[in-house]
């Protein structure tokens, strides 16, 4: 099953998150590789594409777990939770309809 991880950043996260980013994009390529990732990415500050300094307020990611405890454990472990760049981290189970 698909499960929803949605995270949302402390205040002035940037510096954080270039800190943890490529251990981070590791964990999601590793996800994408074994066929199991939906989407990802991070929600800008600003409503634009490069938001620059100021940076982002949170992150999406969908994937496929064995179970929603697999799900929040793998969450739980992600490199942005374990340098401070989020200060919430929420776990929902996802269906797919659309595309």
């Amino acid at each position: 099953m698909f499960y929803a991880i949605m995270s949302e950043d402390v205040s002035n996260s940037l510096e954080k998150r270039k800190g943890a980013r490529a251990d981070h994009i590791a964990r999601l390529n590793a996800l994408k590789d074994a066929g199991r990732l939906l989407l990802a990415g991070p929600h800008p500050a600003t409503d634009s594409e490069d938001p620059g300094s100021a940076g982002m307020t949170g992150s999406l990611v969908v994937a496929e777990f064995d179970s929603l405890e697999a799900a929040r454990e793998w969450a739980d472990a992600d490199p942005y939770v374990a340098a401070g760049v989020y200060a919430k981290v929420v776990v929902k189970p996802f269906k797919r309809v659309l595309p």
